[in-house]
C-alpha cells in the first residue's frame, strides 16, 4: 500500500526557536517542514520542486516585510492556491486587515496556543485557499 504524500509547509520566519517549536507541532501532525529565515532563502524554496502545500510567514523578517513578501508571491500566478498563514507578534488590526486584503487566508497572533495553529493549517491544506 503506498503511503500518502504528508503536506510540505514552508515555515519563514527569523526567530531559530519559534521555527523549531513549528517544525515539531507540524510533523507531529504528519506534515514536512522547511523552515527559512528570510524571504530571500523562502523565494529559492519557492522556486524548487516540488513546491510548498502552505506557507506560514512572519510579517517582521530581516530583509524585507512580511507584507512585501507576500505581495511578490500573491503577484505570481503560480502561487495563486498556495494558502499563506502569517504567525506575527505584530496585533494592530491595521497589520491584520493588511495581510489579509494583500492575499493571506489566515491570521494568527504569536503567542499562539499549539493546537489553534494545527488545527488552522489543517483546515487551510483542506479547504485551499478562500476565494475573494
Amino acid at each position: 500500500m503506498v503511503e500518502p504524500r504528508k503536506a510540505r509547509i514552508l515555515v519563514v520566519d527569523d526567530d531559530t526557536s519559534l521555527q523549531k517549536l513549528v517544525t515539531v507541532l507540524l510533523q507531529h501532525a504528519s506534515m514536512d517542514v522547511i523552515s527559512t529565515e528570510n524571504a530571500a532563502a523562502a523565494a529559492q524554496v519557492l522556486k524548487t520542486p516540488p513546491l510548498p502545500d502552505l506557507m506560514i510567514l512572519d510579517l517582521m523578517l530581516p530583509d524585507v516585510s512580511g507584507l512585501e513578501f507576500l505581495r511578490q508571491v500573491r503577484a505570481k500566478d503560480t502561487f495563486e492556491n498556495l494558502p499563506i498563514l502569517i504567525l506575527s507578534a505584530l496585533a494592530d488590526p491595521e497589520q491584520i486587515r493588511s495581510g489579509l486584503q494583500l492575499g493571506a487566508d489566515r491570521y494568527l497572533t504569536k503567542p499562539y496556543l499549539a493546537n489553534n495553529l494545527v488545527t488552522t493549517v489543517q483546515d487551510l491544506l483542506r479547504m485551499g485557499r478562500r476565494k475573494a
